[in-house]
C-alpha cells in the first residue's frame, strides 16, 4: 500500500483544528497567536475587518512575524530592483512620504527637485544643445514605457490624418525578447506588436538585419532595448538606426526609435561611454528608465524624457485647477508620494557620475566573475555578455546545463538547479527563452549593487554543488533502475536499456494506454516532461 501522492494540506490542518479543542485560538480565517496570553486574548481575523481594535505593538508584531516567512532580500538574485539605501537617504524618503508629488502647487520645491533629475539625465543622455528636453516622474519604467509609446502612437495618428491617410491599424516592431510592459501597452492601447524572433546568432536580442521585413507606413515606432531581459544584452541602437535612415531613403518613410533603457540607462553612461544609443541618434525620440533597479533608489520611481517638447503631443498633456492652481499634467497615475523623487535627487547629488560608476562597475566586476567561475566549471555555458571584453551589457550573468561529456545522459535540468539552490536561500530563476529559442532552459543571475565577490564565490560553490549532487543521484537511480529491470525480466515486460530514444517511445505507448482507460485524467505534456527531467521515483514506487 502505498500513500497518495496527492494530499491538500490545507483539508488536513482543517480536519485536525476541528477534532481539537474549540476554543484554540486560530483557524484558517484567522490568526493563531504566537505572543497570545501577552497581547491578545481572541484570535485576530485574515480576511474580513476585525471588530475590535488591537494594541499597535500587537499588530506590528503579528505582520513582522509572518513576513519572516519571505525570502532574504538579499539573495534574491532574481530582482533588479534596489534593495539597499542609505540612512540619510531612507529618512529623507520618511519624512516626505505623506506628501502628495501630484499637488504642484503645495509641494513646488518637490516639483523642483524633479525637474533637476530630468535635466540631469538628459544630459547624461547627451541631449543635444538645440534640443529642449521634457520629461516626467513615474511609478516605474513600464509607466515611462507606456507614456513613450502612447506619444508615438499620437504623433503617428496626428501625421495620417493630416496627410488623410488611414489610421486605424498601428503597429509597433521590437524583438520577441521584449519584455512584458511592451506587449501590456500593445494589447491595452491597439496596438499591433510586430515581434522580430532573436536567435543565438543576434545574441538572443534583436535582429536589426530583419527590420525591414517588418517595418511599414503604420509603424509608430521601433523599439530598441538597452540591457535584455534574458541574457543582459545591449541591442544595436546605433546599427538599427543606420537601417531606419536606410528605409527613409529608399521607401520614403520616417520611423522613430524608442529606447527602453529600464535598465541600461543607469549603466551605459557610466561604464560603456562611448556606446552610441541615445539623443545622439536624430531617430531616438524618447527614452524611459527605472530609477529603482540601477538608479539605486527603493521601488516605485521611473522616468520618461523626450527629445524635444514637440515630441510630446498635446493629447497626452492635462490641466487640472482643483489643487489650487493650473497644473499640467502627463501621468498615467495621479497622486502618490514624494519619497522616490526625493530619493533619485539624493542619489544624483550624493554619488555624482564618480559614484555611479564606482557602483556599476563593481557590479560588472561581480558579474564578470560569476561568469568565468561558471565558465571554467565546464557544467554550464554562459549566454549573457557581461564578461565578454568585446560586447556591452548590463550586470546580467544567464548560464543553461551542457549537454556534454559527463552532463550528456543527465535526467535534471536547470528547474532542478533552481530547486536545490533554494534550500540554501537562493533564488535564481530558470526559465525559458523567447519563442523561437523557447526550448533552451536558463538560469539568470542579477547583479546588485548589494552583492560582493564573496557571496559570488559562495554562489559558484552552491550551484557546482547541486550539480554534482544531481549527478550523483542520476546515477543511484539508474543503478537502482538496471537492478529493478534486470530482477524482473527486461524482454518480458517490455523495458530496454538500448537507447533513450526507445524509453521515450515506451513512455508515450503507456500513456495512451493510460489515457485509453483514463479519459478524464491527463498524463501527457508538461507531466511527461517533468517524468524525464523532474525528480525520480523512489524505489519503492518503481517496484
Amino acid at each position: 500500500m502505498s500513500l497518495s501522492r496527492h494530499i491538500s494540506a490545507t483539508r488536513l490542518c482543517e480536519k485536525t483544528q476541528a477534532s481539537l479543542d474549540k476554543h484554540r485560538s486560530g483557524t484558517r480565517e484567522s490568526h493563531s497567536l504566537a505572543h497570545a496570553s501577552r497581547f491578545a486574548a481572541a484570535p485576530v481575523p485574515k480576511y474580513e475587518l476585525p471588530k475590535e481594535s488591537i494594541p499597535a505593538r500587537f499588530a506590528y508584531q503579528l505582520i513582522k512575524d509572518e513576513l519572516s516567512l519571505d525570502a532574504n532580500v538579499t539573495l534574491n538574485m532574481a530582482t533588479f530592483l534596489t534593495s539597499w539605501m542609505e540612512p540619510e537617504a531612507v529618512q529623507l524618503m520618511q519624512e516626505n512620504r505623506n506628501k502628495n508629488f501630484a499637488d504642484m502647487n503645495c509641494y513646488p520645491q518637490t516639483w523642483e527637485l524633479q525637474n533637476r533629475c530630468i535635466s540631469m539625465l538628459a544630459k547624461l543622455w547627451n541631449i543635444p544643445e538645440d534640443c529642449e528636453a521634457v520629461g516626467t516622474a513615474t511609478i516605474g519604467s513600464s509607466e515611462a514605457f507606456m507614456l513613450s509609446a502612447l506619444a508615438l502612437k499620437l504623433q503617428w495618428r496626428n501625421r495620417r490624418k493630416k496627410e488623410d491617410k488611414p489610421y486605424d491599424k498601428p503597429n509597433m516592431v521590437m524583438g520577441n525578447n521584449a519584455q512584458v510592459a511592451l506587449e501590456k501597452f500593445c494589447k491595452y492601447f491597439d496596438v499591433e506588436m510586430r515581434l522580430i524572433p532573436v536567435s543565438k546568432e543576434s545574441n538572443y536580442a534583436l535582429d536589426v538585419r530583419k527590420v525591414p521585413e517588418y517595418v511599414d507606413e503604420n509603424t509608430i515606432g521601433v523599439v530598441g532595448i538597452l540591457g535584455s531581459t534574458y541574457t543582459g544584452h545591449f541591442e544595436p541602437i546605433q546599427e538599427l538606426s543606420d537601417v531606419l535612415d536606410q528605409i527613409q531613403r529608399e521607401k520614403g518613410i520616417d520611423v522613430p526609435i524608442h529606447v527602453d533603457a529600464a535598465s541600461g540607462g543607469f549603466v551605459a553612461p557610466f561604464v560603456f561611454p562611448d556606446y552610441v544609443w541615445d539623443f545622439r541618434l536624430r531617430r531616438v525620440k524618447s527614452i524611459n528608465v527605472s530609477g529603482h533597479k540601477y538608479g539605486l533608489v527603493y521601488p516605485g520611481i521611473g522616468w520618461a524624457i523626450w527629445r524635444n517638447k514637440t515630441d510630446l503631443p498635446e493629447e497626452v498633456i492635462f490641466h487640472i485647477d482643483y489643487l489650487g492652481g493650473d497644473e499640467p499634467t502627463f501621468t498615467l497615475n495621479f497622486s502618490r508620494n514624494a519619497e522616490t523623487v526625493i530619493a533619485q535627487y539624493y542619489n544624483f547629488v550624493r554619488l555624482g557620475f564618480q559614484g555611479y560608476k564606482d557602483v556599476i562597475q563593481n557590479c560588472l566586476d561581480n558579474a564578470r566573475f560569476l561568469s568565468r567561475c561558471l565558465e571554467d566549471s565546464g557544467y554550464f555555458e554562459v549566454l549573457s555578455a557581461a564578461h565578454r571584453e568585446d560586447q556591452c551589457a548590463i550586470p546580467v550573468v544567464t548560464v543553461c546545463l551542457k549537454n556534454e561529456g559527463s552532463l550528456k545522459n543527465r535526467t535534471f535540468n536547470e528547474k532542478d538547479i533552481m530547486d536545490r539552490l533554494r534550500r540554501r536561500g537562493w533564488l535564481v530563476p530558470a526559465y525559458n527563452l523567447p519563442p523561437a529559442v523557447h526550448e533552451q532552459l536558463i538560469l539568470r543571475v542579477v547583479i546588485r549593487e548589494t552583492h560582493s565577490e564573496d557571496m559570488m564565490e559562495e554562489l559558484v560553490k552552491d550551484m557546482i554543488s547541486a550539480v554534482e549532487y544531481l549527478m550523483d543521484k542520476d546515477g543511484e537511480w539508474n543503478e537502482r533502475m538496471k537492478d529493478v529491470l534486470t530482477h524482473h525480466g527486461v524482454e518480458a515486460k517490455g523495458w530496454t536499456l538500448s537507447t533513450d530514444k526507445q524509453h521515450e517511445q515506451d513512455e508515450e505507448s503507456q500513456t495512451k494506454d493510460r489515457e485509453k482507460h483514463h479519459p478524464h485524467r491527463s498524463f501527457g505534456g508538461r507531466a511527461r516532461q517533468h517524468a524525464r527531467s523532474g525528480p525520480k521515483p523512489t524505489f519503492s514506487q518503481i517496484c
